[in-house]
């Protein structure tokens, strides 16, 4: 008798939403209006960007994860400099996040938003959440800060640029390991999300400290041994780390992704949804949707034609990219 293949858990899209309503609102021309006059570029790229997912993929399991912690997160009260470098969102913006929301609630997606936690928190707690359920994630983002989540079923996918890698792949990306990341982001910062790092630390500095201790707590246990290592300003270093050690540590809070945020009104496995046409139409009457993106919009909708789950468990149908 043939051995039994073990089945291949099934893939969960866990969708970061923001970074492609913001990358629409930059990259769109703003010539886009609803019917009272707003701008909707961020809206109609966000859209297309929807509609060419589903219809690649035709997900099963899916949830589209908001920011709406710009300025309230947890991350906050740890340090109120925190994102501090960024410029508020203007309203004409916020005003198209709801309605971004609201469309991924008509084609049927789940919407995972908290005024607490950011997105990727909720990516990470949904995905630490369906786990046990047997499912493996697709991380739509190229956000870095996400690889930490990465185990061995999982991918990440660069949706713009037709790429994904797995955890076994992020050390060719970043130079460290993908349960290593926030520690490396502890140590050299992370200028988009204004935190400094330890003082002198860089990059390549950060990779080769881990890849010889292992992690950012073994590091400050027996930060003397680093003016022993074979790198340039050692002793340099190893003083820094002993006078940030707890910087150090706040900077590891802030750069670990929460796997506990409450993921309200979330349904078991994160299944697609039903649509709901009536609203759609709305949506796309108000926004003044072209009839192209409307069709393509009620189609993924399966709204024009039947849509069912896929019956496979195969990998997203995009480029693979694995390095050795």
């Amino acid at each position: 008798m043939p051995p039994v293949q073990a089945q291949r858990p099934t893939p969960l899209y866990l969708v970061d939403a923001s970074l492609y309503v913001f990358r629409a609102w930059h990259s769109m021309p703003d010539q886009f209006q609803d019917t009272e006059g707003w701008p909707t570029n961020a809206v109609h790229g966000f859209a297309r960007f929807l509609a060419e997912l589903l219809e690649r993929e035709r997900p099963g399991h899916i949830a589209i994860a908001f920011d709406e912690a710009l300025d309230s997160c947890f991350r906050h009260a740890l340090y109120p400099a925190y994102k501090g470098n960024r410029e508020p969102a203007p309203p004409e913006l916020r005003r198209q996040f709801a309605h971004c929301k609201a469309l991924c609630a008509a084609l049927g997606l789940p919407v995972l938003a908290h005024h607490h936690y950011e997105a990727d928190d909720l990516i990470g707690s949904a995905l630490h959440a369906a786990r046990p359920l047997a499912f493996r994630g697709v991380i739509v983002s190229a956000d870095k800060d996400l690889s930490q989540l990465l185990g061995a079923h999982d991918e990440q996918w660069d949706f713009a640029r037709r790429v994904s890698w797995g955890m076994g792949g992020v050390k060719a990306r970043h130079g460290v390991e993908a349960h290593q990341i926030a520690d490396y982001l502890a140590l050299c910062g992370d200028a988009i999300d204004n935190i400094p790092g330890v003082t002198g630390i860089g990059a390549k500095t950060a990779a080769i400290l881990l890849a010889h201790f292992g992690s950012l707590d073994a590091l400050l246990a027996r930060c003397d041994e680093v003016a022993y290592l074979r790198m340039r300003g050692a002793a340099q270093v190893a003083m820094r780390l002993r006078e940030q050690r707890e910087h150090a540590l706040l900077w590891r809070q802030l750069t670990t992704i929460a796997l506990d945020a409450p993921l309200d009104g979330a349904v078991p496995g994160f299944a697609r949804l039903d649509a709901d046409g009536d609203m759609l139409d709305a949506l796309c009457q108000s926004l003044r949707f072209g009839p192209t993106l409307r069709r393509r919009l009620r189609t993924v909708a399966g709204l024009e034609h039947p849509w069912a789950p896929p019956q496979d468990d195969d990998a997203p149908h995009f480029p693979s990219y694995e390095p050795a």
